[in-house]
């Protein structure tokens, strides 16, 4: 058995715009991105699902951010699925793809043959962005909705951001003849960018969960809900489906709404972690803290819970009494 044949616009996220709309977006395609995330782990496929979403909130939200750094989106929950973290990391170059990592920690005895969304309990919906050295790393959170993580999202741009937003999401595993099962997963985002809208102010004072169409009326409400309305006419098939490129996908759906294109960025599945990532998180404890952490065979240990590497450590060598100097 093989693997599907890699198409062009696999694993990519291409902006757009709708110059008659005033309404920017994205469409993404994570497919071997999706693979190399989640063989990393054995997840029940609620949580396959649950992770696979997020990546995807994940790949369209990072593409829309002048981002220098680092992008992260988090769930934490009382429900069986405890939190679910992601980060985007910007292009290191230009022309070099934006890499992803995920991870779920999850109650294994409490998940339920229930909806993907039923795992998830009370709780919150987080974005934090970090463009690294010399910035103040930034912080919004929203609470979770019962519906869907994309939900969950949506409501996080009227509340916090006051952007109307819009995704729609398709994701699955693709089983087709004479070719190994591997998964497929594509979206669309849409993302009005209104003037100060007259209702936000109040609609955040009052304790309830803004909504896109609380941010926009008169022309912008009309243009928002006419594109919302042609995005409601996308098949799954067309989102994850190996045939329209999203190029295609565009006039198909928006051809009225002048849709225009620009340079499609490429996204790879790729962990940061490392020894010396590693040494420096231990680097904090002190010796008899160390002593605590090392195991039977003299060793401290660490597993990377994004892409499951070992890290088999020399107790010696790290914690801050390893790193002060003789003397001091």
């Amino acid at each position: 058995m093989t693997i599907g044949p890699k198409l062009a616009w696999d694993d990519t996220v291409l902006p757009f715009q709708l110059d008659n709309a005033n309404i920017r977006g994205r469409v993404a395609r994570l497919d071997g991105v999706l693979d190399g995330i989640l063989k990393q782990h054995d997840y029940p496929p609620q949580v396959e699902a649950l992770v696979a979403e997020m990546a995807l909130l994940t790949a369209l939200i990072g593409q829309t951010i002048k981002l220098r750094w680092k992008l992260s989106l988090q769930v934490q929950s009382k429900g069986a699925v405890r939190m679910i973290a992601t980060d985007y990391y910007a292009p290191q170059a230009e022309g070099e793809p934006a890499r992803i990592r995920a991870y779920a920690s999850f109650d294994r005895e409490r998940l339920t043959d229930g909806a993907p969304i039923d795992q998830v309990g009370e709780g919150y919906f987080a974005i934090l962005l970090d463009q690294g050295e010399g910035s103040t790393p930034y912080q919004g959170i929203t609470p979770l909705t019962t519906t869907s993580l994309r939900d969950s999202a949506e409501a996080y741009f009227a509340q916090s951001e006051q952007l109307p937003t819009r995704f729609s999401l398709s994701f699955g595993k693709s089983s087709e003849p004479g070719v190994a099962e591997h998964w497929r997963a594509g979206g669309i985002m849409l993302q009005h960018m209104p003037k100060a809208s007259p209702f936000a102010a109040g609609g955040e004072g009052s304790g309830e969960v803004l909504r896109a169409e609380d941010l926009v009326d008169g022309e912008e409400g009309e243009n928002w809900t006419r594109v919302n309305i042609l995005l409601d006419t996308v098949e799954e098939l067309e989102l994850i489906g190996p045939v329209v490129p999203p190029t295609d996908l565009l006039v198909r759906l928006f051809h009225e709404e002048l849709p225009r294109v620009f340079d499609a960025q490429a996204v790879r599945f790729g962990c940061t972690c490392s020894e010396d990532r590693v040494r420096q998180s231990l680097s904090i404890y002190s010796a008899q803290d160390i002593e605590k952490m090392t195991t039977d065979d003299g060793r401290v240990t660490a597993d990377c819970q994004f892409c499951g590497a070992h890290y088999d450590l020399d107790p010696a060598t790290v914690g801050f009494d390893a790193e002060t100097p003789q003397g001091e």
